[in-house]
């Protein structure tokens, strides 16, 4: 009997240590980080009246109150190295019959540090009843951090001023300002087929700026998107975009930890979105190929779709192009069809050469009806067999949302920090 105790409390021990021993998967936390400072009803907030105009240009350093409500119109650049300063609490309403954006030019700054009691908010300048994706623009950074496209220095195509426009260059430790505690709702508009402002896009971004503790809701296109550069980012939030919740090209060079994107099944695109859209380039012909190719470390990223009866347009997590880098880590990924898709190009013909460049590590696929994939279904044995290497430990489960997450009902105070045996998934 003795024999017996000891051999199940030494049993009971090992495992305990092998849990404690091993990486939280999900986004973690010892405290459900999203509380205060995010909003997952906006439409249902009543922000005052704007009192100020915000418009043209702003080429000297200005500083927005909190006591003040700002009206975004038009296009507002910040030119000639100026820093924008945004005081804790402050809105700023985008206006929508004159597309408001910002953008902080190549060499100028933003400060917009809020707190988790009193967050930046950009918004729609719309009545409750009225807001919706696009009613904006949205905010667009221009730094000076390397790119992959030939001659090292691009445009966005969103109509800017052709003197302004422009992003790029040698400098992966170009500063651009901080984000931090912000919210940016309603933004997105789509200007053409072809031309679609993000909620975030960062162009050419440097790693001295820090972007932290976003939420970007509503966005009718995608929400946060990377053109090149070098950045870290962390405890970001995307939540019902139309199109894409992260989107990573040109070379960019990106460390995202923390992170989650909910998707909800009818407020996606019907040519297909993604949580992550990960390439080198659009064409090859206008890559310098000597350059960086685009690599994204993603570590604990909870990525989640609303919807688990598979109504709506939401496919894969996420799509991988070729000559990509992208390591997923210590990540929950739940309710996609497929887990991942991979460009009709990777695993062709035994290329093991561009899967070695694609890691998914200790990561949970719960709720996914397909495995990682092909765009081409000749891959698709290969792949498999690449992927079913216990090295990768990839634990593919089925348990309800509320079974999995702490508090998913996103009506609440939602919390997806993982379960672990009935208690908190905590961590630092």
């Amino acid at each position: 009997m003795k024999i017996k105790i000891r051999i199940a409390l030494i049993t009971l021990f090992s495992t305990f240590f092998l849990q404690a021993q091993q990486p939280q998967k999900g986004i973690t936390g010892a405290s459900n980080w999203m509380n205060n400072w995010t909003n997952f009803k906006p439409a249902a907030v009543e922000y005052g009246e704007a009192t100020n105009i915000i418009a043209g240009t702003i080429d000297k350093d200005t500083k927005l109150s909190k006591r003040n409500t700002y009206q975004l119109v038009g296009i507002v650049y910040v030119t000639n190295n100026a820093i924008l300063t945004i005081e804790p609490g402050t809105v700023i309403r985008g206006d929508d019959k004159t597309c408001g954006t910002l953008v902080i030019a190549n060499g100028s700054k933003i400060i917009a540090e809020g707190s988790e009691t009193d967050p930046i908010i950009f918004t729609s300048n719309k009545e409750t009843t009225e807001r919706k994706p696009g009613d904006w623009g949205g905010i667009i950074i221009l730094g000076k951090a390397p790119i992959n496209k030939l001659g090292g220095i691009a445009t966005l195509p969103f109509n800017l001023d052709e003197m302004l426009n422009h992003y790029g260059g040698q400098d992966a430790e170009d500063n651009s300002g901080i984000l931090k505690y912000v919210r940016i709702e309603y933004s997105g508009r789509k200007l053409s087929a072809l031309k679609e402002l993000n909620g975030l896009s960062l162009a050419g971004v440097g790693r001295k700026t820090v972007l932290s503790n976003i939420q970007i809701s509503y966005s009718n296109d995608d929400s946060f998107e990377c053109y090149g550069g070098d950045l870290n980012m962390n405890n970001l939030i995307s939540y019902r975009t139309t199109d894409d919740d992260f989107d990573f090209t040109q070379g960019a060079q990106i460390n995202i930890s923390n992170s989650i994107a909910i998707r909800h099944p009818f407020s996606s695109d019907i040519s297909g979105s993604r949580c992550f859209e990960v390439d080198s380039y659009d064409k090859i012909e206008n890559t310098d190929m000597t350059k960086k190719m685009t690599k994204i470390n993603a570590n604990n990223i909870t990525l989640v779709n609303l919807e688990e009866n598979d109504q709506g347009l939401v496919r894969e997590s996420a799509h991988i192009g070729e000559n990509t880098f992208f390591n997923l880590t210590n990540s929950v990924v739940s309710g996609f069809t497929p887990f991942i898709l991979l460009n009709g190009n990777i695993g062709n013909d035994n290329d093991n050469d561009n899967l070695s460049k694609i890691t998914i590590k200790n990561v949970m696929a719960n709720n996914c009806n397909g495995a990682i994939t092909s765009e081409s279904s000749s891959n698709d044995a290969g792949i498999k067999n690449w992927y079913g290497n216990p090295e990768f430990a990839i634990e593919f489960t089925k348990m309800k949302s509320s079974e999995l997450f702490l508090a998913p009902n996103i009506k609440g105070n939602p919390d997806f920090r993982v379960r672990l045996n009935n208690a908190v998934a905590s961590g630092k």
